[in-house]
């Protein structure tokens, strides 16, 4: 029996658990109607720098005094709800269910224009690889590679620093400078796309995208599930 076949027989007797509420889902799904539901994607107009949501007419608060060697970030969900769930469900308990229910949302809705290079993840800590044994993002580009038939290319490599979990806004950022190295010997894609779970300040795509640039990529943009959307200051 074919594997597409198997699996769906195996969900209709033994429906696969949703990511987000474990529970289970008859459509075979990784999400179920509830928690899809959930998902909040992040409003139009953008920025088509970064990709942060704005207001008709003004400038975008995120890009602002800041300089990026990525040409432009999208994300097909604000990091709140379901999507933060879903992306904890792979962070946390290795769902790798979870990285193809958020590769099927960037292929759908991420513009065409994104998937012109060859993919590029973030790589992980050297403390996360050791304990979870993988690397969330590279399970996501995989994911995505396979469902847009776009080759991928793990060249990047973390340099010490510290982690990015629990700093402050401006201490992501500082933290993030060439904290990504490009792995020696690598072949480098004239045009890549930087791949990862959530982009929260920019600064480790934006790292990424640096190293990939002075080691000679012409072009680089960043795609992401996710992105923090910070409150806009009320007028």
């Amino acid at each position: 029996m074919p594997s597409r076949l198997l699996a769906a027989a195996r969900a209709a007797i033994v429906p696969p658990l949703c990511v987000c509420c474990l529970e289970p889902g008859p459509s075979g799904c990784a999400l179920c109607p509830d928690c899809r539901r959930g998902l909040t994607p992040v409003a139009d107009p953008r920025c088509r720098r970064c990709g942060a949501p704005l207001r008709v007419g003004e400038p975008c608060v995120e890009c602002r005094g800041r300089s990026f060697a990525f040409d432009r970030a999208w994300a097909a969900f604000g990091y709140e709800g379901s999507a933060r769930s879903v992306v904890h469900a792979l962070k946390m308990r290795c769902a790798t269910a979870a990285a193809r229910e958020m590769a099927r949302a960037i292929a759908a809705q991420a513009p065409t224009s994104f998937f012109t290079g060859t993919l590029v993840p973030v790589p992980a800590h050297g403390w996360r690889r050791w304990r979870d044994g993988f690397n969330q993002a590279h399970e996501l580009a995989t994911a995505l590679a396979e469902q847009r038939d776009l080759e991928l290319s793990d060249i990047l490599v973390r340099a010490r620093s510290r982690r990015q979990v629990g700093l402050e806004r401006s201490a992501r950022i500082a933290n993030a400078v060439g904290s990504v190295q490009v792995r020696a010997g690598s072949r480098l894609p004239p045009a890549a796309v930087v791949i990862d779970d959530v982009y929260t300040t920019g600064a480790t795509v934006d790292a990424c995208a640096k190293a990939l640039r002075d080691a000679g990529s012409e072009h680089v943009i960043a795609l992401t599930f996710a992105r923090a959307v910070r409150p806009r200051p009320v007028p």
